[in-house]
């Protein structure tokens, strides 16, 4: 029988292997539980993607340290048996771990009070294969939820499942989009009060792009938002909407030629966020479609923008597009990081975002006011962003188009300086961000496409090729106050893992040939590192255990964008004769395919 600790972030709340222990500790309900060992027991789960609505990914446990972070070491694996693209990350829940992984979409639930941390149940659900050929980026699926005694989250063939967290029995399946129409959902679900707000992936096969409001007790669509078109379909209500740069009606349909809007893309599959004063939820929009930009002459708003919804019926308040008339699949996906930052001098209730497009903004979150937008990569297409207009200042020479030819140069390249699945953290008492980057330009070739349902409606080639200095990715600390770099550390290949920081001053990170560090979040400086077999994708969290320990849990498996990883990094596939790709020749060197769940601990 494991040992009693005293719990070290929460004085008199002592961590208990079993409901019997909590018991006789004087912390089992509400009226025997005091408001320290509550906030105890929130802070040792895990229950949403970002940790939390404002998607810092911070934790306050703060038993892993510099000092001690060099005894790290890995406790527990377990094999998912899928070989796919890892993204996401695992939740934690009242001694329970959660693991969901790529198509076919198994949830696993794992018993954290045991020795071994055996399987208390395992739900499989029906997934149609069709999806399999509809998805743009690997199988991936990038995550769950947990709340009211559920674990939500979607399958791939664009359905959503709400399973008892207890039993593993399915509540409800609602479809939410239709793989015939290209249209995937690889996103994590977000659950504000009774809603569950999903949105689907697509911006390759033309979508008409959306987010809909589903009831958390039965699953049912309580409301549909468009995310382009006409101002009755994006639920934009007079006197409501009122976006800081931007007058007029429609603008989601008068900014595209005739009816392309409706074959515009504008997917959501990135990360949500949620602000209880203001009642918003904030999420990013994908490209635009095609990538051939000539085809749909405007804004094309309100594609590569963030949007603010009322959650209970998904009324729009206010947007903002990053990248007008998008001519480089720089989808807004990425996280929308909530925190009050100080900007000339001044401190403002914030959303921060490291946008593909090379720029970390730093808007209003009440209004959508532009704060601060500089660069955090190498980025050519635009000399820079007007504070007064809110619009980048273009580079005419990177403009692309079919009649433009093949427009070399361009950076960052199209995964994004960085990529919108790789979730970046922030650390309130550090104040800095934490972010995987990407270090690529390309050279951009596009070419006209015609729009076939449920087939790829890019028109595009687009090469890719190290930036300045030659390393392929970082892992950086970064002061929006400040807009500058703090550290960075490089790596050898793009970084497509997301961060996590904690109270303990550590940030975690994995690399894509395989290793998984922990650095001194003030220094960067390297404190562990273990490699863990597989290409690393997904999402560090941290927990604390049943022990009253602190561990750390990572998803290992490479994947995401083939045509990124074409090389000789799986087995399974004889007909995958395609060359390794030129921005890294030897991936296949350092890793290969996998599907592991890594628990570590000191």
């Amino acid at each position: 029988m494991p040992t009693l600790t005293r719990n070290n972030v929460s004085a008199g709340c002592v961590s208990a292997a079993g409901a019997a222990w909590a018991l006789a500790l004087g912390c089992l309900s509400a009226l025997m539980a005091g408001p320290a060992c509550a906030q105890a027991a929130a802070d040792g789960d895990w229950t949403m993607p970002a940790k939390d609505y404002a998607s810092t990914r911070f934790s306050k446990l703060a038993q892993i340290t510099p000092a001690n972070g060099t005894r790290l070491r890995p406790l527990w694996t377990f094999s998912t048996g899928v070989l796919a693209g890892h993204q996401g990350q695992p939740l934690v829940v009242k001694n329970t771990m959660y693991v969901v992984t790529p198509w076919p979409n198994v949830l696993y639930a794992f018993d954290l009070t045991q020795d071994g941390y055996p399987l208390k149940w395992k739900y499989r659900p029906d997934v149609s294969p069709n999806a399999i050929g509809e998805a743009c980026c690997d199988v991936v699926n990038r995550g769950a939820f947990y709340a009211d005694g559920k674990i939500i989250y979607n399958l791939l063939d664009g359905h959503t499942v709400a399973v008892d967290a207890e039993s593993g029995k399915e509540l409800w399946k609602t479809q939410i989009a239709d793989v015939g129409e290209g249209e995937t959902t690889p996103m994590a679900p977000f659950v504000v009060k009774d809603r569950v707000i999903v949105g689907a992936s697509g911006g390759e096969f033309g979508i008409y792009g959306f987010v809909k409001g589903l009831d958390l007790k039965t699953g049912k669509i309580v409301w549909t938002g468009r995310n382009i078109g006409p101002d009755a379909e994006m639920l934009i209500k007079a006197g409501t909407f009122k976006p800081f740069y931007d007058k007029g009606t429609d603008l989601g349909k008068s900014t595209w030629p005739d009816t392309a809007y409706k074959i515009g893309g504008a997917p959501v599959w990135g990360w949500m966020s949620y602000d209880p004063a203001l009642d918003l939820v904030y999420y990013g929009v994908g490209n635009p479609s095609p990538y051939n930009a000539e085809q749909r002459v405007g804004d094309n708003k309100w594609t590569a923008s963030v949007l603010a919804r009322h959650p209970s019926d998904g009324s729009l308040v206010w947007a903002y597009q990053f990248t007008p008339h998008d001519n480089w699949d720089y989808d807004a996906v990425s996280t929308m990081i909530l925190a009050d930052i100080k900007v000339g001098g001044q401190v403002r209730k914030a959303l921060v975002t490291f946008n593909k497009n090379g720029f970390q903004y730093t808007l209003d979150r009440a209004t959508g006011e532009l704060l601060a937008a500089p660069s955090y990569v190498q980025v050519t297409w635009a000399k820079s962003i007007d504070l007064k207009t809110g619009r980048p200042v273009l580079d005419s020479t990177k403009q692309t188009g079919a009649s433009k030819g093949n427009v070399k140069g361009v950076c960052p390249s199209l995964e994004g300086g960085v990529s919108p699945a790789s979730p970046a953290a922030y650390s309130p008492r550090t104040g800095l961000f934490y972010t995987s980057t990407n270090n690529m330009c390309m050279d951009y070739a596009a070419v006209p496409a015609q729009h076939l349902r449920g087939t790829p409606f890019i028109g595009a080639g687009t090469p890719y090729y190290a930036g300045p200095g030659g390393n392929l990715g970082a892992f950086m600390a970064w002061d929006a106050s400040t807009g500058k770099k703090v550290w960075e550390d490089k790596e050898h290949f793009p970084n497509w893992s997301g961060a996590l920081v904690t109270a303990g001053d550590v940030a975690f990170y994995g690399t894509l040939d395989g290793w998984f560090k922990a650095v001194d979040a003030k220094t960067g400086k390297l404190l562990s590192k273990f490699k863990v077999g597989s290409g690393v994708v997904g999402n560090p969290i941290t927990y604390r255990g049943p022990d009253g320990k602190q561990y750390v849990a990572v998803y290992a498996g490479i994947g995401g964008d083939w045509f990124l990883l074409a090389g000789d990094v799986r087995s399974d596939d004889p007909a995958d004769v395609r060359p390794p790709s030129d921005p890294y020749k030897d991936i296949g060197r350092h890793t290969s395919q996998g599907g592991i769940v890594w628990i570590f601990g000191l």
